[in-house]
């Protein structure tokens, strides 16, 4: 390094991550399960502990460790109130840490279903054992800078398939092209979605997480199946609009969806027919679709993407 070499610190953060926090209610004989993977990373003025190997503004990782269980101690509720109450913890105990970065994963469990029956004549789940839900994986992250809070929500491997009303057709046609044309297809993906609420909405608390998250999935769902699809980038646009217009407090809804192929296997050499039901899943190489729709005029997404991968 010569004498007149100079070097700044640019952007940093840092944190505990995977924290892995299984939370068991148990007010009466029916248990509740909340199980969360969190992660929390600090902004602010760390300058001396990356310059100068001074310490007095880190708060330990382990610190954030404790605090993840330390406030599960008194339920998780959302995951995203969860993550706003250690943004607003972090920065309101530490002058030096003006924002960070809060992340988590929520994994569903539902009960083991018994014998018993409910007075509604409904099969009722057992009271304090459970079993994984093979669905999707909910996500959340909350980033907050001096008093602004944004919350993206979202989902991911969120596996869907539509055996009919689907095709596509009018591509571009080069010397490599041996993709065939069809207007009969099945379509296929795994979802991950992200939506970021309007920075008013969560300042005002008027968001129940729980609840939106349930709708906007039902929406996305709901979106897939239907019109017809003439290519997954149309399919997309058909969720995300099912959403927006629904929800007027959230701003953008992205996707990351990896077009799952289905070829169409050749019987003829065992002297069978394949009318369009049997296929061979491929998976990979496939097709990536990523695309971002808002609305007009949205607020300022500040950073609140920044570490989100996978998503344009």
């Amino acid at each position: 390094m010569t004498e007149n070499t100079k070097i700044v610190l640019g952007k940093n953060q840092y944190g505990k991550a995977g924290v892995r926090v299984v939370k068991i209610s148990r007010d009466t004989e029916r248990h509740e399960i909340e199980d969360l993977s969190v992660t929390s990373q600090l902004r602010g003025d760390f300058d001396a502990a990356h310059l100068e190997g001074d310490n007095g503004h880190v708060v330990p990782t382990d610190t954030q460790k404790n605090t993840v269980f330390g406030f599960a101690r008194d339920g998780v509720g959302s995951p995203e109130e969860f993550l706003i109450r250690l943004a607003n913890h972090f920065t309101g105990e530490f002058a030096w840490v003006t924002g960070g970065r809060w992340e988590a994963e929520q994994y569903a469990w539902e009960r083991i279903q018994t014998s018993a029956v409910s007075s509604q004549g409904q099969a009722e789940g057992h009271d304090h054992s459970f079993v994984r839900k093979g669905q999707e994986v909910r996500n959340a992250v909350v980033v907050k800078d001096g008093d602004t809070i944004q919350v993206v929500s979202g989902l991911n491997d969120l596996t869907v398939l539509k055996s009919t009303q689907s095709g596509f057709v009018g591509y571009p046609k080069d010397r490599f092209t041996t993709l065939e044309e069809t207007t009969e297809r099945i379509l296929a993906t795994d979802v991950s979605a992200r939506w970021r609420y309007s920075p008013e909405a969560i300042a005002n608390g008027s968001v129940d997480f729980n609840k939106s998250y349930h709708d906007v999935k039902a929406l996305l769902l709901e979106g897939f199946t239907e019109g017809y699809s003439y290519a997954l980038q149309h399919t997309l646009y058909g969720m995300a609009q099912k959403v927006l217009e629904a929800h007027p407090e959230i701003e953008e809804v992205r996707f990351s969806a990896p077009n799952k192929h289905h070829f169409l296997v050749d019987l003829t050499p065992f002297g069978l027919d394949n009318p369009n039901e049997v296929f061979y899943a491929a998976d990979r190489p496939y097709g990536l679709i990523e695309a971002n729709f808002q609305r007009e005029g949205i607020s300022d997404d500040s950073n609140a993407w920044d570490g989100i991968t996978g998503f344009c």
